[in-house]
């Protein structure tokens, strides 16, 4: 069974501690935290301050996604924030090597992510200070995109190199139409905003995730 990361970023802002709620009853395994600063990639989302509030209504685990540039300057301050998975770029600035070793230190698991134009072999001089890898379907920095197809081969090259117990997360444009593509292709872990929060019921598209 996969486990489904619904992504904050579609939600209705307006009534966030019920929307996490409704998916976190219906047998959601973690959430998704889009955290962007406008520089690695062309848009800004929310920060340290709206995490912190939200981990008081939810104990659901935070599976918080940073697409900064210097992740290293910040990465203490998440974890106290409540983040339970912290994933930094391959792109970004930061060392590191570095920047995921203080992720474990502070008793968080780590995540390593890369954009659709990022070869795997990029990530590899890290292997074994990582918990998870998240590979980008979607160009990071606006949700509604559309799948590229083109990532399968490294989610299959993934899986291959990593083992069939680890943790191999898509993020960008899955629903339950092409949902079957990144599992088959050899993912375990599925990021959807769109599909979720867009949905009519998103408590009833999780389930339905769920039982994929």
């Amino acid at each position: 069974m996969i486990k489904l990361s619904p992504s904050l970023l579609a939600a209705d802002f307006t009534k966030l501690d019920s929307e996490i709620k409704k998916i976190a009853d219906a047998g959601a395994d973690m959430l998704h935290l889009d955290v962007m600063d406008g520089h690695l990639v062309p848009n800004i989302s929310f920060g340290i301050p709206v995490i912190k509030s939200l981990r008081k209504t939810s104990d659901i685990i935070f599976d918080t996604h940073l697409m900064i540039s210097e992740p290293h300057k910040y990465i203490k301050a998440f974890a106290d924030a409540g983040a339970d998975i912290i994933t930094i770029h391959i792109e970004c600035s930061s060392d590191i090597e570095s920047t995921l070793k203080e992720i474990r230190s502070l008793g968080k698991k780590a995540g390593i992510a890369l954009n659709p134009d990022a070869p795997l072999s990029r990530i590899l001089p890290y292997k074994g200070l990582f918990d998870m890898v998240l590979i980008m379907s979607v160009y990071a920095g606006f949700g509604g995109q559309s799948y590229i197809n083109d990532v399968n081969a490294k989610i299959k090259e993934a899986r291959q190199i990593f083992g069939p117990d680890f943790d191999i997360e898509v993020d960008g444009g899955v629903y339950l139409e092409n949902l079957h593509v990144p599992v088959e292709a050899g993912a375990n872990v599925i990021v959807a905003g769109t599909a979720v929060f867009g949905s009519e019921n998103p408590a009833e598209t999780v389930k339905k995730f769920k039982q994929f």
